[in-house]
C-alpha cells in the first residue's frame, strides 16, 4: 500500500480513485465494511482503492487533553486498512485550518483535483467540515456538479448496536476485552517496547515484560489472558495492568509474563492482545500469597488460551 501526506505527492499517478474518508479509529468491523466496498467497486470499475485519513486524530487538535485515548495509533490503523487490500492510504495532516475549510472547497482541491476522485463511499452517519455541512446530501450535490458518485452505507449491527468507536474505546475501558472483539474482529491490543522494570516479578519466579507504551487506550486494570506477540512469534501469557499495591508502588504499568518463555527481551518491541480479563487488582497480604494467586492467574490463562475461539 501506498502512503502519502500530500495528495500532490500521488495524483500523476493516478487515473481515478474509488475513495472512502474518516479518522477509522479502531479499523472496526463498520469501517472494514466500508474499505472493502472501496475495494470492490475500484477493482470493478479499474480505478485506484484509496482511503483518506487524518494524524493526530481531529478530536486531539480540537479538543487536546480533554480528548478520548485513540484505540489505535496510526501505524496501526494503516496496517488494518492495508490487510484489507486498498491500494492507497492518505493522510493528511489535521489542523485547525483544515477543520474550518469549507466542504465544497476541500471536495473540490484535495479529492477532485488532488485525488482524482471517480467514486466516494461514506459510513451512515459521515459528515465533515466547518459546522460538518458535508453530508451525504451535500456531498451527492457535489458529486453532480464535479463528476463524481457517491455511496452511503447502512451501520453494521453486532450484537444488537451499531459497532462504534465510542462503544469499543468504553468496552475496553471496563475491561469488557472479550466482548470487544467482534466489534474490532481481532482482540484489542497495545504496543510498545519492554523497558526495565523493578524486576520484582522475577524475583517472584514469574518475570515480566515492562511495556514502554505506543498506545493511549489501555484496558481497565487488574489481570489478563493475553497473546504476546516478540521476536516473530505469538505466545501465551498473562499480563497484569495497575500499580501493584501489595508492593506500594504508585506508577501504572503495564506488565506482560509470557508463558514458558526463557529468552531476553530487553529493548524489543513487543504487542500484547488482550483475550479475557481474569479478575481486578489486589492487593496481598505479602510475596507468599501473591505467589500463590499468580499460579492460579497463570492456570485460568492457560484454559482461556487454549480454547479455539481464544486464537489471536
Amino acid at each position: 500500500m501506498i502512503v502519502v501526506t500530500r495528495v500532490e505527492d500521488i495524483h500523476e499517478a493516478l487515473n481515478g480513485v474509488c475513495l472512502t474518508i474518516g479518522n477509522f479509529d479502531g479499523v472496526h468491523m463498520g469501517h472494514v465494511k466500508l474499505l472493502q466496498r472501496v475495494r470492490d467497486r475500484a477493482a470493478a470499475a479499474s480505478l485506484v482503492s484509496a482511503a483518506l485519513t487524518f494524524d493526530p486524530h481531529p478530536r486531539r487538535v480540537l479538543l487536546g487533553n480533554a480528548a478520548p485515548p485513540a484505540i489505535t495509533s496510526t501505524e496501526h490503523k494503516l496496517e488494518c486498512i492495508e490487510a484489507v487490500g486498498i491500494q492507497v492510504a492518505v493522510v493528511l495532516p489535521f489542523t485547525r485550518e483544515l477543520a474550518a475549510r469549507e466542504p465544497e472547497d476541500f471536495v473540490r482541491e484535495i479529492l477532485v483535483e488532488g485525488l482524482s476522485l471517480r467514486q466516494l463511499v461514506i459510513g451512515y452517519d459521515y459528515a465533515f467540515g466547518k459546522g460538518r455541512k458535508g453530508n451525504f446530501e451535500l456531498l451527492s450535490a457535489l458529486g453532480q456538479k464535479y463528476g463524481f458518485g457517491v455511496e452511503r452505507l447502512d451501520p453494521v449491527i453486532i450484537n444488537g448496536a451499531v459497532v462504534s468507536s465510542t462503544r469499543i474505546r468504553d468496552m475496553v475501558q471496563a475491561g469488557q476485552v472479550w466482548d470487544a472483539r467482534p466489534l474490532l474482529g481481532r482482540f484489542h491490543q497495545v504496543r510498545g517496547t519492554v523497558a526495565h522494570g523493578q524486576k520484582r516479578g522475577r524475583k517472584l519466579g514469574f518475570p515480566t515484560a515492562n511495556l514502554a507504551l505506543r498506545d493511549e487506550l489501555v484496558p481497565l486494570s487488574g489481570v489478563y489472558a493475553v497473546w504476546v506477540e516478540v521476536e516473530g512469534s505469538i505466545r501465551p501469557g498473562v499480563a497484569n495492568i495497575g500499580r501493584n499495591p501489595t508492593f506500594g508502588e504508585f506508577e501504572m504499568a503495564v506488565e506482560a509474563h509470557i508463558l514458558d518463555y526463557k529468552g531476553k527481551i530487553y529493548g524489543e518491541p513487543i504487542r500484547v492482545h488482550f483475550v479475557q480479563r481474569i479478575r481486578s487488582e489486589k492487593k496481598f497480604s505479602g510475596p507468599d500469597e501473591l505467589i500463590t494467586r499468580i499460579r492460579e492467574d497463570v492456570g485460568l490463562a492457560r484454559m482461556i488460551l487454549a480454547a479455539p475461539d481464544a486464537r489471536p
